[in-house]
């Protein structure tokens, strides 16, 4: 099953003067960004109750709105982690990806968090936007290399699941990411890597990202265009932090085909 949202076109782009699109997955090839807010917030929630009961402290849920996009999203799943904590003024022992899901770690509380996320694939499966599949076939119509990107170990699995895989001729998530010792978001090596693998020159790709901290590594990574998807009204804050333009949806961008004198 595919999503995708039928809008009017309204932003006109030149595809032809770029020789590759790097495209994040969560949130803009598959809608499964919500899928992961629901599993932190479901994750989180839990052991919030539980740590401010045994403390003392005033319970406050992980909103899996804002907190989800301004601590978590487009990290790797531990950075994330952490990254919340600190909001928080929670400070845990960082422990070893392999710790079990009833540690109090860093690691312990990101593998609770992909426990819940599987289940909820099992479950509801992965579907990707109809209008990104079309995008994409556009791209291969006009013979532009296509590589996908995710900070995330199951992004196998999701592309899988949803049928897509097949449309990209590179991937690099974060199983390749760790055994690579690529830095995560906002730095930019896993675009970068992409690039590399792709053959292509930064300068001569255009990046599309949902998140602000996929947003900063493209603009870090001098990419030659860099392109938001805001699902959830944050044109403003993803622009600020360096998207060139930013649509709702890929339906919105026109792309005429350009011809050129030989």
């Amino acid at each position: 099953m595919v999503k995708g949202k039928n809008k009017q076109p309204n932003v006109e782009i030149d595809l032809d003067k770029y020789e590759a699109a790097i495209l994040d997955m969560d949130g803009v090839v598959t809608d499964t960004a919500r899928a992961h807010a629901a599993s932190w917030k479901q994750m989180f929630d839990a052991y919030l109750k539980e740590h401010s009961a045994k403390r003392g402290w005033r319970y406050k849920a992980f909103d899996d709105i804002k907190d989800y996009y301004r601590y978590i999203d487009g990290k790797l799943r531990y950075q994330g982690v952490a990254s919340f904590l600190e909001s928080r003024g929670i400070v845990l022992p960082y422990g070893n990806p392999d710790d079990p899901p009833d540690k109090e770690t860093v690691c312990s509380l990101g593998n609770r968090k992909n426990r819940f996320f599987h289940d909820y694939l099992k479950e509801n499966g992965a579907k990707a936007y109809q209008s990104t599949i079309e995008f994409l076939q556009n791209l291969k119509n006009r013979k532009i290399a296509t590589a996908v990107i995710s900070s995330s170990r199951n992004a196998k699995a999701v592309l899988t699941a949803a049928g897509v895989q097949e449309l990209f001729q590179v991937m690099v998530d974060g199983v390749y990411g760790a055994e690579h010792n690529l830095k995560g978001k906002p730095e930019p090596d896993i675009f970068l890597e992409a690039a590399r693998q792709l053959n292509v020159a930064p300068e001569t790709v255009l990046v599309i990202e949902d998140s602000i901290s996929g947003v900063e590594a493209a603009k870090k990574g001098g990419f030659g265009l860099i392109i938001g998807i805001d699902r959830t009204g944050r044109n403003t804050e993803i622009k600020n932090h360096g998207a060139d333009l930013v649509v709702t949806d890929l339906s919105e961008i026109r792309s005429e085909k350009h011809e050129y004198p030989s």
